[in-house]
């Protein structure tokens, strides 16, 4: 399969249907040994916070793609998911749409003498995130960002409930 992870090739696969309808694949991962489990986690594009049948519908199309290309060896099980109000930050975007928001970083290797950093995100600037961390504006490359996350406050719920306050009825 050469150097592409599997995980890409899924999500290279998948991510078409995906957004045909309607929605974006957040974060994919293959995990498990034998058995293999996939887990995706989408949102809608319209920014509606995802539905349980949002991921049924999701679940179903995946799994005739994934039956046609058959990408995975053996049984494996799959898992869609909606990101949750302390979402990941997996892409770019991610950085501009919750800018002011307080999410929790981890770099890959230490910056000024630290890996993690908690404070309120100031968007993207180029191929940094800003950051505010105790009332000083850091600069985070982007891509020694390992793993980043909103962190769960009452501004946060609120923003959540004001998109669920935008569910058709």
């Amino acid at each position: 399969m050469g150097s592409m992870a599997l995980s890409q090739v899924i999500e290279r696969i998948i991510t078409p249907t995906v957004e045909g309808m309607g929605y974006e694949v957040v974060r994919l991962t293959v995990s498990g040994g034998h058995r293999k489990t996939l887990q995706v986690m989408a949102e809608r594009k319209d920014g509606i916070n995802m539905s349980l049948d949002d991921c049924t519908h999701l679940s179903r199309a995946i799994s005739a793609v994934m039956d046609v290309e058959d990408p995975i060896e053996g049984a494996y099980s799959l898992e869609v998911s909606s990101p949750g109000i302390d979402r990941p930050l997996t892409r770019p975007k991610d950085y501009q749409r919750f800018a002011g928001f307080e999410a929790k970083l981890e770099t890959r290797a230490p910056i000024d003498g630290r890996k993690r950093f908690k404070g309120r995100l100031r968007g993207l600037e180029a191929e940094t995130v800003k950051i505010e961390v105790e009332g000083a504006e850091l600069a985070l490359p982007l891509e020694e960002i390992e793993k980043a996350k909103l962190v769960l406050t009452d501004d946060l719920i609120a923003a959540h409930q004001a998109a669920d306050e935008q569910q058709p009825n």
